[in-house]
C-alpha cells in the first residue's frame, strides 16, 4: 500500500506542502497522497492530537501518517517513526501522538536518524520537506522503520498535558472547545461515552449546555431538531459533543473559541 496522510499546519497559501508532495513523489512517484488538513492552527499541538486520533483509523493497514506540527523546529527536537495496528505514523516527539500512546497493540518505536533516507540537504527551517517527505515515501515504499534509526521505548516520548472533561464539585460536568471548524462549530472533549455516565437515568432533553452566559437545552440528533440560525447541542461524527447553530456560526454566536469552557447540568438535579 502506497498512501500517505498529510497534517500540518502549513496552510495552501504557500508552497510548502506542494513541495513536500514533490519530494515524496521523486522517491515513490505510485504514492497515493491524501491530505486530511493544513489548517491546523498555527503550533497547535492539542488540535493535531485531535485530529491524528479520529482520522487514522479510517484509512487501511499500511497507510503512513505525517503529522509536521513542530513549534519546536530548527530544534534537536527527535522525529520518530511509530507502528500500530498495520498503520505507521511519522511525527516530531512532541506530543502530538499523546491520545495513541495509551494503546496496547503499538508495536515498535524508532528516533528516526539514518539520513540515507533524508534529502541531500536538511535546512533547519523545513524537516516537512527535507525529512518528513522523503522518509515517508521510503516507508511507502516498504522500507521498514528499524532501518530509519534507534529503538526507542514509548515511555520516554514527549506526552502533551491535556485537560479532560470531568465532575465539578457543584455536579457540573465541564469541558472544554478543543477545536472550531470551517462551518464555525465548536467541538468539545467532551465524548459521548462521558455524557451518558453523566446523564445516567435523564433524558436528554433535559440536559442544559451552557457556554459563556448563554445555554441550550436539550441534547438534538440532527440539525433540524431547530429552527435555521438557532443552537443546539448534538454528538458530531468524531463522537464529541459539539456546539453548533443551524445553518450559522457557533463561534460568533457564542463569541467563544478554543479553550472556553463547555459546562453541562441536568434539570433532574
Amino acid at each position: 500500500m502506497s498512501i500517505i496522510t498529510l497534517i500540518t499546519d502549513f496552510g495552501v497559501d504557500d508552497e510548502y506542502v506542494g513541495v513536500m508532495k514533490g519530494v515524496i513523489l521523486s522517491v515513490n512517484p505510485a504514492a497515493i497522497i491524501v491530505d486530511i488538513t493544513h489548517h491546523i492552527e498555527p503550533q497547535d499541538l492539542i488540535q493535531a492530537a485531535y485530529i491524528i486520533k479520529y482520522s487514522f483509523k479510517y484509512f487501511p493497514e499500511g497507510t503512513v501518517h505525517v503529522v509536521v506540527v513542530n513549534p519546536g523546529v530548527g530544534s534537536e527536537r527527535a522525529i520518530i517513526a511509530l507502528e500500530m495496528t498495520g498503520h505507521i505514523f511519522l511525527t516530531p516527539d512532541n506530543g502530538v501522538l499523546t491520545f495513541l500512546m495509551d494503546e496496547a497493540n503499538i508495536g515498535s518505536i524508532v528516533r528516526v536518524e539514518n539520513s540515507r533516507y533524508f534529502l541531500e540537504s536538511v535546512s533547519r527551517t523545513f524537516h516537512g520537506r527535507d525529512i518528513f517527505a522523503p522518509v515517508a515515501a521510503h516507508l511507502s515504499k516498504g522500507i521498514g522503520i528499524k532501518a530509519l534509526g534507534v529503538p526507542i521505548d514509548r515511555i520516554d516520548l514527549e506526552r502533551l498535558s491535556v485537560k479532560h472533561a470531568g465532575i465539578s464539585s457543584s455536579g457540573e460536568l465541564v469541558g472544554t472547545v478543543v477545536s472550531v471548524d470551517r462551518f464555525g462549530n465548536l467541538i468539545t472533549n467532551i465524548d459521548a461515552k462521558s455524557l451518558d455516565k453523566f446523564c445516567k437515568a435523564c433524558k436528554e432533553e433535559r440536559l442544559e449546555f451552557r457556554i459563556g452566559k448563554k445555554k441550550i437545552i436539550g441534547l438534538s440528533k440532527t440539525y433540524e431538531n431547530v429552527l435555521p440560525q438557532s443552537p443546539l447541542a448534538i454528538i458530531g461524527s468524531r463522537g464529541y459533543l459539539e456546539i453548533a447553530v443551524n445553518c450559522g456560526n457557533a463561534r460568533r454566536y457564542f463569541t467563544a473559541d478554543r479553550g472556553d469552557t463547555v459546562g453541562v447540568v441536568s434539570n433532574n438535579l
